[in-house]
C-alpha cells in the first residue's frame, strides 16, 4: 500500500534510512519509522486514547501513536497520568470521552492500567515499559503488574512492546466496527 513500518530502530539505522529513502516521506517517533506516502484521512478505524503514567513513557507512547494513526485510528493522548497523584488518572479519562479502547503504558511498578480499567468498561492494552529505577527500571516489575491485574479483561503486551499493543488497539477497533 506504498508503506513501510520500521521498529526498533536504531540512531544509526534511522540516519541511514533517512539518507537513503528522504524523498519517500518520512514519519519518525521513538524506535519506529512510517516511509512513504502519508494519507490525511478521517478516523476511519476509530478512536484509540493513548495514555502514559510518567513522561519517561512517552517514546513509547509516541511510537505506538504514529503506527495508531497511519493504520487509520485516531489517537487521543493524555500524558503523565500517573498514579501518584489519582486525580490524575481520572483527568486523564475525561479526555478518553470519544475513545473506543485504551493503551496504557507505565514502568515503575504497573499500576495506571489496572487504576484505568476500573474505572471504566473501555478495553485496554497494558504496556509495561522499561524505565524507572531499583527493580522496576527494565520493566519486569511492571510487567509482573499488569499480568496479575485485578481488573479482568486487561491485556498485557510485552515489555516496550509498542507495535504489539497498536496491533491489539487496531484489532478490537475493527472488532467494535463489524459490531462484534
Amino acid at each position: 500500500k506504498g508503506k513501510v513500518f520500521v521498529a526498533s530502530l536504531s540512531a544509526e539505522a534511522e540516519s541511514r534510512l533517512q539518507e537513503t529513502f528522504h524523498s519517500h516521506g518520512i514519519r519518525t517517533a521513538g524506535r519506529a519509522m512510517v516511509i512513504g506516502r502519508h494519507d490525511q484521512h478521517e478516523a476511519r478505524l476509530g478512536v484509540v486514547g493513548v495514555v502514559t503514567a510518567g513522561t519517561s513513557d512517552v517514546p513509547y507512547a509516541q511510537e505506538c501513536a504514529l503506527l495508531l494513526e497511519e493504520l487509520g485510528a485516531r489517537v487521543v493522548r493524555s500524558f503523565d497520568a500517573g498514579v501518584a497523584g489519582i486525580h490524575r488518572p481520572v483527568m486523564s479519562l475525561q479526555k478518553m470521552q470519544s475513545a473506543s479502547v485504551l493503551v496504557v503504558f507505565a514502568g515503575m511498578e504497573g499500576a495506571l492500567p489496572t487504576v484505568l480499567a476500573s474505572l471504566t468498561d473501555l478495553p485496554v492494552v497494558a504496556v509495561p515499559t522499561p524505565v524507572g529505577y531499583g527493580l522496576g527500571g527494565r520493566g519486569e516489575a511492571a510487567l509482573g503488574t499488569m499480568l496479575q491485574s485485578c481488573s479482568p479483561g486487561v491485556t498485557v503486551v510485552n515489555i516496550g512492546n509498542s507495535v504489539g499493543a497498536a496491533a491489539a488497539a487496531v484489532r478490537i477497533l475493527r472488532a467494535v466496527g463489524r459490531g462484534a
